[in-house]
């Protein structure tokens, strides 16, 4: 009985077309990052469980892909084994791991490589990661990031190119999107304000919560972590802030959180931030989202998310500041910001949107048709020229009936025929038939090459 066959839950298989589409997008954003002057990276698949365990929370270590150790693993296993939970067996058998995003693997490189580099270093990295996560709509075990960081340089400068980068992308994708940033010092700022310092991250999931539970429920929950009616007040003014301009959200903020120290130093980063941005050409929409809290474990100042205005799909591409992500390896005092595109979920942003043109459909220009032995040497000495002037160029490898050969062109979407029979060799001429329209025209070889081109 043949072997049922499949792949994980949370995985895919892309054809031709699809790493077509794939590649548009990850080519996009190279030359995007390349034009801004950043170098890329690539780090291993497999990290030391060393360098991953507790750099993403609890719950992050539970979502770790761990590589059981090659040969009799079992052996290393302390007896009575019975004792031991697959939590405490997990370090006898397994030292390594598959990465779980590519921000930690490259605080790793920085350190181990600090004496080469030149700061302030500007790198990117488009790789796979892997995360024992519930598969679900955009959400897989196996994805690509496309990360790019500034590090080595607190310059808020490097915020603003940042931003200007994700407009640069999300531009040349077509897709319009909302640029959302905030400031986890003004975040910090609130929650000082409200003598909940070490509630800082229960307040942001209640700042986020008025609008889908309602102020009564918020109003219970504020309670039951022993806050004020005046904390819930200032909650309430926060949330009310979201109809404002940037201009009169600064301003706001300033009377509400200015005298604290936090939130003092949260609004003037923002405001410098968008000092340097109003200089900047920004074709699509920006706004201080303060409900903004991803990455409050790591991120000490600029906070940023972006999602699609046509697809219901959640965060694209988000990002922020760090100022000592190398500390836990060592090296203390090295400040970066960095930002990720999800590749994937941009991939299916443009699938919903019908947002992938002819041109990734294809990478083949021309095929030519094989009309029998002799006729195929010539076609492939043609073949051989069309190449050499940058032309994808195939040669149907049968003589096979027209019909079948043009079949084949239209399947794979080739664009163009060349039919090249005893007639046409004999003239010294080539026949190229345009599949799209049904045009045909005689040509020589330098006017068939000029007009492919």
């Amino acid at each position: 009985m043949a072997q049922k066959t499949g792949i994980p839950k949370g995985t895919r298989d892309f054809g031709p077309i699809e790493m077509e589409r794939r590649n548009y997008i990850f080519s996009t954003i190279t030359q995007v990052y390349q034009r801004y002057g950043f170098k890329q990276i690539e780090t291993p698949a497999m990290e030391n469980l060393t360098t991953l365990l507790g750099k993403y929370g609890e719950e992050g270590d539970k979502l770790l892909f761990k590589i059981l150790n090659s040969g009799d693993f079992l052996s290393k296993i302390p007896q009575p084994s019975q004792d031991l939970d697959s939590v405490k067996m997990a370090p006898f058998i397994a030292e390594k791991g598959l990465r779980y995003d590519l921000t930690v693997p490259f605080a790793r490189f920085v350190v181990q490589h600090q004496n080469e580099l030149n700061f302030p270093f500007k790198r990117f990295q488009i790789q796979p990661v892997w995360r024992a996560d519930r598969p679900q709509k955009g959400r897989y075990r196996e994805f690509y990031q496309c990360d790019s960081d500034i590090i080595g340089s607190t310059s808020l400068l490097n915020e603003a190119e940042l931003v200007h980068i994700i407009d640069d992308v999300f531009i040349a994708l077509n897709i319009p999107v909302v640029i959302r940033i905030n400031n986890r010092k003004i975040l910090a700022g609130i929650a000082e304000k409200m003598g909940a310092s070490d509630k800082l991250i229960e307040l942001t999931v209640l700042l986020d919560k008025i609008d889908k539970i309602g102020i009564t429920k918020v109003m219970e929950e504020v309670e039951a972590l022993g806050l004020t009616n005046e904390s819930l007040t200032l909650l309430t003014e926060v949330h009310k802030l979201s109809g404002l301009s940037i201009v009169e959200k600064l301003g706001s903020l300033e009377r509400l959180i200015g005298t604290t120290t936090e939130g003092e130093k949260g609004i003037a980063e923002l405001r410098e931030l968008f000092d340097y941005l109003q200089e900047m050409e920004i074709e699509n929409e920006i706004a201080i989202d303060l409900t903004l809290a991803r990455g409050l474990n790591y991120y000490t100042g600029a906070i940023f998310e972006v999602v699609s205005k046509e697809v219901q799909m959640g965060s694209i591409c988000g990002g922020g500041r760090y100022d000592d992500l190398t500390g836990i390896f060592g090296l203390n005092n090295m400040s970066g910001v960095g930002i990720s595109f999800g590749a994937d979920r941009i991939y299916d942003v443009l699938i919903e949107m019908d947002g992938f043109g002819s041109t990734t459909n294809q990478s083949t220009k021309v095929l030519l048709i094989n009309f029998g032995k002799k006729e195929s040497k010539i076609a492939l000495k043609l073949a051989e020229i069309l190449r050499k002037n940058g032309i994808s160029t195939e040669v149907f490898p049968e003589d096979a009936k027209l019909k079948k050969q043009m079949n084949y062109a239209d399947k794979n979407n080739i664009p163009y025929v060349i039919m090249a029979g005893a007639d046409e060799i004999a003239k010294q001429v080539y026949q190229l038939k345009n599949m799209t329209t049904g045009e045909q025209f005689q040509l020589n070889q330098n006017d068939l090459i000029t007009t492919l081109q």
